[in-house]
């Protein structure tokens, strides 16, 4: 555990602050290259314990691959090689896009792929992407981490019908993989809607780039048809999910922070902050230099649905319990089965430090309180910690329990928070 005192604002925050790349973009561009015999490279790919772990599974299955700092962000090459190759041992950390995305791809090497992770990890949802493949003819041993996978060198692929209520990366997973296989891939949804639909857009626009043919035509329905993955050069966007605690510093301190590098067009859920913080007050404005955003003199409430971008929920909920109106954030039933029960575990640590925060059946009920000081409880979730950071930048003395635990897409989080609190560009 690493706790940490979150240093209070004692003034508006200014600041220009650089994030790195993109997991959500990293780890696809990743795969995607593993699965084109003539690799790839990345310019600016993020690194941290998440990609680490998908670096690590794939050289695992065989895939050569260099790492190196270009001095501009850093850049991971993947080389040609023959294709993916067991056995091996996968460490699925507490990544998602590790222990979804890669079994689909192991399907495809032979001998046995052992998966597991942290204790956390042997808890979510992992059902519904091995029952997957096994109706599309893997052999698999378990129903959560751990399991076995026993690669047979192919896989016949074909259609297959599943219920990706719980996480839109059960989509994501099997399409990347699918133009591998033997008939290619035709996936269907029935259930609830998919959350985090941004995230299969990301996914099938990246299909295309490696020249896939993909149709996503009719809904709940993607269709993958077989074939090789071109190797391509990939220029990794800054996460926008990790610039947004950063840009609610200036929600709630009335404060000015630029995040340079923001694309124009983006399939990142994390692009919807910008109209999150105008409905809250903000000035939000995009230009040649990013996306800059100025905090009002006093924060409004929202109603909001965050289905789509859900990942974005622990950050909009610390600016609802700064708010000075009342909040209900809808959508997000799905977050119960993240890195922890997100909407708990944000009740308990509002409610904790003085808050007025209740569960609803898809979401979050926020009324203004004041808060106290007192520990903000991280759960090993990277998102929680920062939400942590947020509340801690106006209500002094409050101590983020483990800080240690945005590491997973955000290394040096702490020292670019005191930056931007000492209004340096970082």
């Amino acid at each position: 555990m690493n706790q940490w005192q979150a240093p209070v604002a004692t003034q508006p925050v200014r600041a220009t602050v650089a994030v790195p790349g993109s997991k959500s973009i990293t780890n696809r561009a990743l795969l995607l290259a593993a699965l084109s015999e003539g690799g790839g490279t990345l310019t600016g790919a993020l690194r941290s314990r998440d990609t680490d772990l998908m670096i690590a599974a794939l050289r695992a299955l065989g895939v050569p691959m260099t790492v190196s700092d270009d001095g501009a962000g850093d850049g991971v090459t993947v080389e040609p090689h023959a294709g993916l190759t067991g056995p091996a041992a996968v460490d699925c950390g507490l990544a998602g896009t590790v222990m979804r995305f890669v079994p689909p791809a192991a399907a495809l090497a032979d001998g046995e792929i052992r998966f597991d992770g942290d204790p956390r990890a042997r808890e979510r949802p992992m059902s519904t992407v091995l029952d997957a493949l096994r109706a599309l003819g893997a052999s698999i041993e378990g129903d959560a981490l751990p399991f076995t996978l026993h690669g047979k060198g192919s896989l016949p692929g074909g259609a297959v019908t599943i219920d990706a209520s719980a996480s839109s990366q059960f989509v994501s997973g099997l399409l990347l993989a699918g133009a591998r296989y033997e008939a290619g891939l035709t996936v269907h949804h029935d259930g609830k809607p998919v959350p985090s639909l941004p995230h299969i857009d990301m996914t099938v626009r990246m299909l295309r780039e490696t020249g896939v043919t993909v149709d996503d035509a009719t809904p709940n329905t993607w269709r993958v048809e077989h074939g090789p993955l071109a190797a391509r050069d990939w220029r990794v966007e800054p996460d926008l999910s990790n610039a947004t605690p950063f840009l609610a510093a200036a929600a709630v301190t009335g404060g000015t922070v630029t995040v340079p590098g923001w694309p124009a067009e983006t399939t990142q859920p994390g692009d919807a902050i910008g109209d999150i913080l105008e409905r809250m007050g903000c000035v939000v404005t995009r230009s040649a230099a990013g996306l800059t955003a100025t905090g009002p003199a006093r924060l409004s409430g929202v109603d909001i649905d965050l289905h789509d971008v859900g990942e974005l929920t622990p950050t909009v909920a610390a600016l609802a319990a700064l708010a000075d109106g009342p909040s209900v954030l809808r959508g997000i039933a799905h977050l119960r089965g993240h890195e922890t029960d997100r909407l708990a575990a944000l009740v308990t640590e509002i409610n904790g430090l003085g808050g007025a925060a209740h569960e609803t059946e898809d979401g979050l009920a926020i009324d203004p309180s004041p808060l106290r000081s007192g520990t903000w409880h991280a759960y090993a979730d990277h998102r929680m910690a920062t939400a942590g950071a947020i509340v801690g930048l106006v209500v002094d003395g409050v101590e983020v329990d483990d800080i240690a635990t945005t590491a997973k897409t955000l290394p040096d989080f702490a020292a670019m928070w005191q930056s931007m609190l000492d209004g340096a560009s970082s």
